[in-house]
C-alpha cells in the first residue's frame, strides 16, 4: 500500500517517515513540506541518510494536486488544527483515507471546539470523521469511515488508565484531577523563547491552566463513556526533557471499588492489546522506558486516607502519543498486524 505524509518536517513528521519507511507492508511514496519543496528527505532528516529515503523528495502541499493523485492509498496529516482540516477537504471526497493527526477533527461537537480553537475549516467532516483509540474504540470503525483523528498525547496518557474504569463505574465522575507532564517536543518546531535549551534546562512549569485545548477531547470522550458530562481539572506542566509524558490521575472511588477491580478492569479491556503494559499495583511508569516505542505504561494503588485511586501513565508523546498511533490505526484499517513496524 502506498501512503504520504502531508507536513512531513515537523518533529511528530520525523517519526512518522521514520516507522513507515520501515514498515513491513507500505511504500512512503510522498512526502510533503512548504518550506522543504525540491529538498531531498535525507537531507532535512539527517538521520535518514543511507535508507530508503534517499530517493525521496518534499514535494508541494497544495491539497488539490494531491487529491489528484490516485497512486496513493492513504494519507497522514502530520499538521497544525486548521490546516489540517483544509487538506482533509480535499482529500477525503476524492476518496482517499485520511489518518488526522491534528485536533481538527477529535472533538465532534462543533461548538466545543471552536471555544477551544477557533474556527473551524471544514465543518461540514465532522459527521463523517472518527476519533480513533485503537485499544478503546468500537471496531465497527475500520469499515465505517474514511477519515480517523488519531488522539493527543496528554488524552493518550489519560483515557487508557482513565476510560476503562469510569465505564465500569469504578470511579466517580467528581472532583477527577490530571497533572501531566510533557517534554518539549511536544510544543512542536517553534523558535520561541520559552522553549530554548537555557529557559528549559532544570527548569519546569505548569501551563494552560483551566482551558488547555487537549480538555475538549478528553472530556469529550470521558462522558461518552460514562453517559453523561464529566468535567475534571486537567493541569498540564512543561517539563525538561526533550520527549514523554507522564500522567498521574486522582480519581474518587466509587463506593465499594476495590484496587482488586481496577486491574480486573484493566486486564479484561486491554487483554491482548500488545501496546498497553500494566504495571504491578505500587509500581509508578517512567517516562524513561517508553521512550520510542508504542506503548503505554499505567499503574495504580489506593490511597485509604482520601478514598482516591491514584492512576499513572507513561507515554512517548511522539510515538504512543502522534505518529506511533497513526501507524497503529492504519494497520487495523488496512487489516494488517497491528504490530507491524512499531515496538
Amino acid at each position: 500500500m502506498k501512503v504520504g505524509i502531508v507536513g512531513a518536517s515537523g518533529y511528530s513528521g520525523e517519526v512518522l517517515v521514520k516507522l513507515l519507511l520501515s514498515h513491513p507492508h507500505v511504500t512512503l511514496a510522498a512526502v510533503t513540506s512548504r518550506q522543504h519543496v525540491g529538498q531531498p528527505l535525507a537531507a532535512v532528516i539527517p538521520a535518514l541518510r543511507g535508507t530508503g529515503a534517499d530517493a525521496l523528495a518534499f514535494t508541494g502541499s497544495d491539497p488539490a494536486e494531491l487529491a489528484a493523485r490516485t497512486d496513493i492509498d492513504l494519507w497522514f496529516l502530520a499538521l497544525p488544527h486548521g490546516a489540517a482540516a483544509d487538506f482533509a477537504r480535499a482529500l477525503v471526497p476524492a476518496g482517499r483515507k485520511v489518518i488526522d493527526l491534528s485536533a481538527d477533527f477529535r472533538v465532534a461537537d462543533l461548538a466545543t471546539y471552536e471555544r477551544y480553537y477557533g474556527r473551524h475549516h471544514a465543518p461540514e467532516l465532522l459527521p463523517q470523521a472518527r476519533y480513533v483509540m485503537p485499544e478503546l474504540s468500537d471496531p465497527g470503525w475500520r469499515t465505517e469511515i474514511r477519515l480517523a483523528a488519531a488522539p493527543g498525547c496528554y488524552p493518550t496518557s489519560t483515557l487508557v488508565p482513565l476510560l476503562p474504569l469510569l465505564r465500569a463505574g469504578l470511579v466517580t465522575r467528581g472532583h477527577i484531577v490530571v497533572n501531566s507532564f510533557s517534554g518539549v517536543s511536544g510544543a512542536g518546531k517553534k523558535a520561541e523563547e520559552q522553549y530554548l535549551y537555557c529557559e528549559r534546562a532544570e527548569s519546569a512549569k505548569a501551563y494552560g491552566l483551566t482551558k488547555h485545548r487537549h480538555l475538549a477531547e478528553i472530556e469529550e470522550q470521558l462522558s461518552l463513556a460514562a453517559g453523561q458530562p464529566v468535567i475534571l481539572q486537567f493541569n498540564p506542566h512543561l517539563a525538561p526533557m526533550r520527549r514523554g509524558i507522564i500522567t498521574t490521575i486522582t480519581a474518587p472511588a466509587a463506593p465499594g471499588a476495590a484496587l482488586e477491580a481496577v486491574y480486573a478492569t484493566w486486564r479484561a479491556a486491554y487483554a491482548g492489546r500488545p501496546f498497553v503494559a500494566i504495571l504491578p499495583a505500587g509500581e509508578t511508569p517512567d517516562s524513561a522506558h517508553v521512550t520510542g516505542t508504542n506503548r503505554a505504561d499505567i499503574a495504580a494503588t489506593f490511597d485509604a486516607r482520601t478514598g482516591n485511586f491514584i492512576l499513572t501513565s507513561a507515554v512517548d508523546n511522539l510515538v504512543k502519543g502522534a505518529s506511533g498511533q497513526a501507524v497503529q490505526i492504519m494497520n487495523l484499517w488496512a487489516g494488517f498486524p497491528e504490530t507491524a513496524g512499531l515496538v
